[in-house]
């Protein structure tokens, strides 16, 4: 098999109780942050595929708004 990298990008809407913006931004990065590899055994036989690295290259909040409880 070829080995392919790919450029991955998602976007997050986190809900987040805090005491203000900043917090709300920084913690929502760092506890957001890596994602696993969430392939079974059996995805990777069927489909033919090995996934051999994540890595996280942006994890950057853009946005941060008031919601009214």
């Amino acid at each position: 098999m070829k080995t392919y990298k790919v450029a991955l990008t998602r976007t997050y809407l986190v809900s987040i109780k805090t005491e203000n913006k900043e917090q709300a931004k920084r913690l929502s990065e760092f506890y957001i942050g890596d994602c696993p590899d969430r392939s079974s055994i059996q995805d990777r036989l069927k489909k033919k595929f090995i996934i051999e690295d994540i890595e996280m290259i942006y994890n950057e909040a853009e946005e941060v708004l008031d919601v009214e409880d």
